[in-house]
Parts: structure tokens; C-alpha cells; sequence
């Protein structure tokens, strides 16, 4: 299979480069101090990237040649590297893992405070996964992924202002270490949320860079004395008026949210310091980065840029350094595989499949697959070694069923897709039992909705920090848990043949020729297993369809259809030579907004 993959991969170019040699990185101070300057220590950590010549003073003319405006720091050169041949990732608790996104306020409060907290995710742990290979009564992922719990004056916690301490909302640092050895015991990867783009305005070392040019800190962030006058890629203005002095500081997202100055090595070596925090103090698995796309800016040019691409190169060689075997997800938002080519093979481990689940709701809304198969092949075909994530929606979009208009046959099908496809697959929390919500933002990170309790939804013992969604005493685990057929129900069984069967953690992805535009069929392989995988997606019974494959690896014999999911076993199939397929008809009729998985044997 690796052969073959690569085989189709060698044509495509993948625009790789390196920051020029690079000196020790600084050591940064200690979150919860402000000491005189940071001071210079040796370190076993990858050097930071470059950043040019020795920092000089604010007031120190910047070459007009350089893309940044009013920086103590200059801009690196960076020069092409040797393109770096794709790679699949060791061996490790993701190659059959099943990940679920939770936003701790909302999961689940332990103590009555209306506020969901990590006692509370443990509390709730046996709901994801009770540690039972055994068992069919939880959900069965085997990866948590946490949205920011790190100090944070934010609902969200999208801007720290300590890296160092879980959010006291959510609890303490012991009750995080609590949590990630009950998370183990059941066999749970944790994965925190790494916002390292930016800090909270209302972070010590944003405080003290904007009220004293000459603090320590001041290049940790961007400032400019005039407003550079351009917009961020969505319009808005980056550039964000200081409250302390007459100047400007960037911020891409928000004025709450200054961006921080990766050109400055000290900047870099606190990212790291972080990081080794999280995975070697407090025991996290690995981490989702947040908004890794615009870590460096290059002057206008705010996303994507080669320093960024380098940086984490060099990021990554860290994290294998300082803890083998960490997983690292990156966000880069919206992307299309062409666009996550440039991020491959040596940076993170994987990154999120945007377009993938656009065309899972689409597929499933039209009742058309023709375009969700297209969409897959290409993924698979472009993004190496199935290093990319696919997921419905998250935490920044309207809810999945919301944008399936709330209709039970498009959310089933829509997740018999997502865990039938390559790549590690995301689930919002919520999503699994068809929770609600469209943007503002609140309205997409309700409470979690456990039971029909007036008010509660089962969430807490006293008032939620933000109301439920009006259907909550409809929609909730324990309405879902004793009804076979509910959507909770099905999630857990995709979930369980996902982390189960290697061919669909793992293996190959070939796309069948459909008779019918409804459909959507393919073989995902794997040296001691074969999985034939069928979607209807069409809200009609599709009548005497056939697949087709011109060429597959399957030997050329007859084959029998064992259902992994469902009781009916589909026809025999019958496998010519180069594992040619003609016609082959799995029933004479497919029920409508329905998933068929078959083990293929001879």
C-alpha cells in the first residue's frame, strides 16, 4: 500500500523550506515573574529559528527592506530546502484512535458552580471510554481534545494569561494530572488546545511591553508608531490602538488578543518551555495548535509564510526531542489539501480536514456522494499517509445537525462517512446525540445535555453558565442510551468498528464507479483486512445499483460480504484480474440515508 501511495504522490511538488543556522535559544522567565530582562540560558532544545541581527533598540531605524514595521528584531532570511520525500508517522496511539473535542466549560460541573470543570470530565470519563474493549455501552473514543484550559479572563480561553496554571474555574493543576491518569487507565490520549499565536492584552508580559519600551518585554509582541493601514486576510484591521501609549500593536484576531513575535528567539524559547511544561510536568499527550497558519507574518503577507513553515520544522524536532512520541494537530483553517501541501511531511503530524467535512454535510443535505468521493479520493491522493483529520463541524461553526436541518437520516449518514474515512476523526462533543446550535459562538459551546432535568439538562446542580438549547429534554444521553436506534447508539458503534478494525483506522483508500450519483463506495485495505464501505446517500431507496473498479489490490477471486455494521450480508463479489470489479450490486435495493460496512473474505 505505502508503495503504491507514493507511487501516486511522486509527482507532486512539496514547497519545504528552512530558516538560515540559527543561535542557542534564550531562556525565558518563569510566567508569574517579571524579572529585570530575561535572562540567556543554555538549552538541549533545537535552536530557534532565525531572526537576524542582535535586537536593538525601539528606537533604532528598521531597514526599509524589511516586511515588519517598527521591530527591534529583523526579518530572517529563509532559503529553500532540499524537498523533503513524505513519510508516514511511527507507530503510536493514533494510528486507530477516535478523537472528541470537548470544551470544558460546557462538558460536564462536578461542585454546582454552573461551570463544567475537569472533576466533571472524570467523572464522565466511562460515558467516552470505560476501559473495556468489551464493552459497546461507551462512546469508545480513545483521544480527548481539550479547548484551552489555561488561565484566561475569556468564556473560551483563547487568551492566556498564564500558560502555566489550568483556569481555577476549571480546577488545579493536580486535578489535571487527576484527570490524565483516569484518562489512561481507560486508554484516553489527552490533547490540549496550544494557542501559541497570542496572549491575553491582560497578560504580564503585555502589560509591562506596553506601558515601558524599554521593558524585557516589549518584543515579545509587534508595534508600530504609525497605523500600517492594511487588513487582515478577512477584512478587518490587525492593527490595534494601545491603551498605554500613542502607538499601534498587531493583533490579528482581536484587540484582546495581541499577537506574539516569533522573530524573537526569547519569544521561541518560552514556546518551548510551555510546551515541555504540558507534556513532561502535567503528562498531555500532544496538542491541537491553534491558528498555526499565522504564527509569523511577512509584512501584508499574514498567513502561511516560509517562517512560519520553518519554524515549525523546528518546532517539531523539539517536541520529539523533548518527549517522543507526541501528536501534534495543526489549524490551519479552511484550507484545501493544496493548501496543507506546503506543511508536509516535516512539520506537524497531522492537520485538520476542513474540506472533507463541508462535503460530508453537503453529501448528505443533496443526497449526492459523487462529489463527497471526489473530494475523499483527492484528500487521500494529495495529503500523504492519511496525516489529516476529518470532522463534522467544531467548536467555530454552526452544530452539524443544525446544518442538516435537524432531520435524524442526514446526521447517521453524515457520521457513518466521517469514521468510515482515512485519517484520525474528530467528534464535537454533543455531536454524537444531534445537539443544536447555530453562531453567536455561545450558542455552538451549550452545556453538554445528559438528561430531561428541568433547567439542568443534567449539566449541573445549579444554574448553567449559559442556557441550554431548547431541546434538551428531547435530545440528551438518557433519552438516547436505552433506544437502540438512536444516534448515540449508531455513534458508538462507527466509533467502536473505527478503533477496532485496522483496515478503517488505517488502511487504503480506493474509490468504486457508482450506477448511482447517490452513492458512495470504496475498499479501505490493509494487508490482513479489506472493508467495503457503501453510502446512500440519497433520501430515496436506490433500486439495482452497481459499483465498479477498473483496478484495486485484491486478488481475483469470489468474495463473501460480512456486515460489520447492520445483520444482512451483502451479495458475493466477484474480483477479476488487476482486482478488477464489474457491476457488482451488494443488494438489489439500498435503504435510503443508510452506511453498509462489509468484511471482504475469500
Amino acid at each position: 500500500m505505502l508503495l503504491r501511495t507514493l507511487r501516486h504522490l511522486a509527482s507532486l511538488a512539496l514547497c519545504m523550506f528552512i530558516i538560515a543556522a540559527c543561535s542557542r535559544t534564550a531562556q525565558s522567565p518563569a510566567a508569574t515573574t517579571l524579572p529585570a530582562a530575561p535572562a540567556a540560558v543554555a538549552t538541549d532544545a533545537p535552536a530557534a529559528p532565525t531572526v537576524g541581527a542582535t535586537a536593538t533598540s525601539p528606537a533604532t531605524a528598521v531597514p526599509a527592506a524589511t516586511p515588519t514595521r517598527n521591530l527591534p528584531t529583523q526579518a530572517p532570511t529563509i532559503t529553500a530546502a532540499p524537498t523533503a520525500a513524505p513519510f508516514p508517522l511511527q507507530a503510536g496511539w493514533w494510528d486507530n484512535a477516535v478523537c472528541y473535542e470537548i470544551f470544558v466549560r460546557s462538558f460536564y460541573d462536578s461542585n454546582g458552580d454552573g461551570i463544567g470543570d475537569l472533576e466533571g470530565i472524570i467523572q464522565k470519563l466511562d460515558y467516552i471510554n470505560d476501559g473495556n474493549p468489551q464493552s459497546q455501552t461507551d462512546l469508545g473514543a480513545t483521544c480527548i481534545w481539550l479547548m484551552p484550559i489555561m488561565a484566561s479572563p475569556s468564556y473560551h480561553g483563547y487568551d492566556a494569561t498564564d500558560f502555566y496554571t489550568v483556569n481555577p474555574e476549571y480546577g488545579t493543576n493536580d486535578d489535571f494530572k487527576k484527570l490524565i491518569s483516569a484518562a489512561h487507565k481507560r486508554g484516553i490520549s489527552i490533547m490540549l488546545d496550544l494557542v501559541l499565536n497570542h496572549t491575553s492584552n491582560q497578560h504580564p508580559w503585555f502589560i509591562a511591553a506596553s506601558k515601558d519600551p524599554n521593558s524585557p518585554y516589549r518584543d515579545w509582541y509587534l508595534w508600530s508608531k504609525d497605523k500600517p493601514g492594511y487588513s487582515n486576510p478577512w477584512g478587518g484591521d490587525p492593527w490595534q490602538q494601545s491603551s498605554a501609549r500613542n502607538e499601534y500593536y498587531y493583533g490579528i484576531f482581536s484587540p484582546t488578543q495581541p499577537d506574539l513575535n516569533y522573530r524573537n528567539p526569547a519569544v521561541t524559547a518560552e514556546a518551548y518551555k510551555i510546551s515541555a511544561f504540558w507534556l513532561n510536568d502535567m503528562g498531555a499527550d500532544g496538542f491541537r495548535l491553534d491558528a498555526i497558519k499565522h504564527l509569523i507574518e511577512d509584512g501584508t503577507v499574514q498567513e502561511n509564510t516560509l517562517e512560519t513553515h520553518a519554524w515549525l520544522r523546528d518546532y517539531r524536532t523539539f517536541l520529539e526531542k523533548t518527549k517522543p512520541g507526541t501528536f501534534t494537530v495543526g489549524e490551519i483553517f479552511g484550507a484545501s489539501p493544496q493548501a496543507l501541501q506546503p506543511y508536509y511531511p516535516d512539520q506537524l503530524d497531522a492537520y485538520f480536514a476542513f474540506e472533507a467535512g463541508d462535503r460530508i454535510l453537503s453529501a448528505a443535505n443533496t443526497g449526492q456522494g459523487i462529489d463527497f468521493t471526489i473530494t475523499i479520493a483527492n484528500n487521500y491522493a494529495q495529503i500523504p499517509f492519511q496525516r489529516w483529520a476529518p470532522f463534522l463541524t467544531n467548536h467555530d461553526q454552526n452544530r452539524a445537525m443544525t446544518v442538516l436541518g435537524g432531520k435524524i437520516g442526514k446526521a447517521k449518514i453524515a457520521a457513518a462517512a466521517l469514521l468510515t474515512l482515512p485519517g484520525l476523526p474528530f467528534v464535537y462533543y454533543g455531536e454524537e446525540i444531534g445537539m443544536t446550535g447555530a453562531k453567536p459562538d455561545e450558542q455552538i459551546r451549550n452545556p453538554m445535555q445528559w438528561a430531561a432535568d428541568e433547567t439542568t439538562g443534567g449539566f449541573t446542580s445549579g444554574t448553567p453558565w449559559e442556557a441550554l438549547q431548547k431541546n434538551y429534554k428531547d435530545i440528551n444521553v438518557a433519552t438516547q442510551e436505552a433506544d437502540p436506534a438512536s444516534l448515540l447508539n449508531y455513534y458508538r458503534a462507527l466509533i467502536h468498528l473505527h478503533t477496532e478494525h485496522p483496515a478503517l483506522a488505517q488502511g487504503s483508500f480506493t474509490a468504486f464507479k457508482s450506477s448511482s450519483v447517490a452513492l458512495s463506495a470504496f475498499l479501505r485495505q490493509t494487508e490482513g483486512e479489506t472493508v467495503l464501505v457503501v453510502l446512500n446517500f440519497g433520501k430515496e431507496a436506490v433500486n439495482g445499483a452497481t459499483l465498479t473498479l477498473d483496478k484495486s489490490d485484491l486478488a481475483a477471486g469470489t468474495y463473501t460480504a460480512t456486515p460489520l455494521l447492520g445483520d444482512t450480508p451483502g451479495a458475493a463479489l466477484t474480483v477479476g484480474a488487476d482486482g478488477s470489479i464489474s457491476a457488482y450490486a451488494p443488494f438489489p435495493s439500498l435503504t435510503p440515508q443508510t452506511g453498509y460496512i462489509f468484511t471482504l473474505s475469500r
